[in-house]
């Protein structure tokens, strides 16, 4: 560790329970990032303080040195492993970056449908998951966080890769995609319709049984101005009503999408500029009844010609 993180501490020291504190600062490191049990948990200031009765102060200052060094991360739900502790290798702070902002989304999908959220980036022709959060039914999802999958057998790859360029499809995917599962899709060609159809969907992507034979999943991706950066899904057993949470998903990857790149307000539109008032009518001159008289009289006498 950086040496700018070490900390002096007391021979002896206690915490205000009684209870001695650990001599070194590695030690107390080594607590911290013992106390996230797995790799989706999630644990607040007062939650890590107490699962490793430092004092509160101690334990706020080695989370944010952990959080800067990237073993951490940090977002609104609270403190969770970063990518250095997942080792999830070259997305970097870009990784960081979306998986703080899928994160509220992520929670919210799984709270209101109780199905188990995923958030995953294209790694070569897999998958990679940065994120897995769920309930009872996660510990029979065979994901983990920094885990692969194949993409072209899961709705989180389909949905990243129907956004890219069917050359691009091609140089990703074999020739031959390998079964993984008699529902798998292995032939290029029915790949590239699924990719079409998923497109035709604006951009959801399902999954019955083709990565693992007993769950349903739907999906969708996260697409920057450059092109698909992630995806999002949700996952249950084959019975799951995954077509009826589609647009929860949708809408979960497009927030997420919005969050990661704003786009700039478009410019005020010119004020309208006022009407132009028309010009009055030419003014008729008026004449006189003595005056229209000799006009009529000249007339008939000729006085014009």
């Amino acid at each position: 560790m950086s040496a700018q993180i070490v900390e002096p501490v007391a021979e002896g020291a206690t915490t205000s329970a009684g209870r001695d504190l650990p001599p070194s600062m590695v030690e107390r490191m080594s607590l911290i990032l013992d106390a996230f049990e797995s790799p989706a948990a999630r644990l607040t200031l007062e939650q890590v303080s107490r699962a490793t009765h430092l004092p509160r102060s101690t334990a706020h200052r080695i989370l944010d040195q952990l959080v800067r060094l990237e073993w951490l991360a940090h977002t609104s739900f609270g403190f969770s492993l970063g990518p250095r502790s997942l080792g999830l290798g070259g997305g970097g702070r870009a990784d960081t970056e979306l998986r703080e902002a899928a994160a509220p989304y992520l929670h919210e999908l799984q709270v209101r449908t109780g199905l188990v959220a995923h958030l995953a980036v294209l790694d070569g022709p897999d998958v990679r998951y940065l994120d897995k959060i769920g309930g009872r039914f996660a510990v029979r999802v065979p994901s983990r966080v920094g885990g692969h999958a194949a993409a072209h057998a899961t709705a989180l790859g389909k949905a990243i890769l129907a956004w890219l360029p069917a050359e691009r499809v091609d140089e990703i995917v074999d020739a031959r995609p390998a079964r993984l599962t008699k529902s798998t899709i292995t032939d290029l060609a029915l790949l590239h319709q699924e990719l079409h159809r998923i497109r035709g969907r604006h951009g959801v992507a399902y999954e019955r049984g083709e990565a693992h034979p007993d769950i349903a999943c739907v999906a969708a991706a996260i697409r920057s101005p450059e092109g698909a950066v992630g995806a999002v899904s949700l996952v249950g057993d084959l019975r799951a009503p995954v077509e009826r949470v589609a647009p929860l998903v949708l809408r979960a990857a497009r927030q997420t999408a919005a969050d990661l790149f704003p786009q700039p307000e478009a410019a005020p539109a010119p004020a309208a500029r006022p009407a132009r008032t028309p010009a009055p009518p030419a003014t008729q001159p008026t004449w006189s009844a003595a005056t229209m008289e000799r006009l009529v009289a000249d007339a008939a006498s000729g006085a014009w010609v």
